[in-house]
């Protein structure tokens, strides 16, 4: 039996998943992430079009502090830490609903990275410095649910040093290699 590509109830990468909706394994998966008691987190894609948008829609609907600085420091900042009290230190799986319509969107390779970033950091519970946080880890991913464009569409942009993109078809897999 092969492993599989990706899991969202365990914390090993890849932490951002762009998949078709309806995709069978992505749906046996956010399956037993509710079973396990995970938390299932939806934004609808069109509330991130524009940075400002994204920071608010971010902090609404994971119920970030009142601090929360509307930048993508604090972005990463607020992701690592969301497994705290308020959640219950359960599995999180982000989902971004109609991703589409973000192929062009100038901020997506920001976007990806930060959240690869903040992943990588609750998933491990290291810290900005790489050092551990003394927080237990959970299972934090984020996935980007396409209705009509191929995963592999989004490939162009997201490449870079310490990042780790793989196709699957009909997956693309981004990981960070930060430490």
């Amino acid at each position: 039996m092969t492993s599989p590509l990706f899991t969202l109830t365990e914390r090993v990468a890849p932490w951002v998943i762009f998949a078709p909706r309806d995709d069978r394994f992505l749906t046996d998966q956010l399956a037993v992430l509710r079973e396990r008691d995970g938390l299932v987190v939806h934004l609808p894609a069109r509330e991130l079009m524009e940075p400002e948008r994204l920071f608010r829609a971010f902090a609404h609907r994971l119920g970030f502090p009142s601090y929360h600085g509307h930048n993508w420091d604090a972005l990463v900042d607020c992701l690592a830490d969301l497994h705290g009290p308020s959640h219950g230190r359960t599995a999180v799986a982000v989902m971004v609903d109609d991703a589409d319509v973000l192929l062009d969107a100038s901020h997506l390779p920001t976007l990806v990275s930060v959240l690869g970033q903040a992943a990588e950091r609750a998933n491990l519970q290291l810290g900005a410095d790489g050092e551990p946080t003394g927080i237990s880890p959970i299972a934090q991913h984020f996935v980007f649910s396409l209705t009509s464009t191929r995963a592999r569409d989004f490939l162009d942009g997201l490449e870079g040093p310490e990042q780790e993109v793989e196709v699957a078809d009909p997956y693309l897999l981004f990981t960070l290699d930060m430490w």
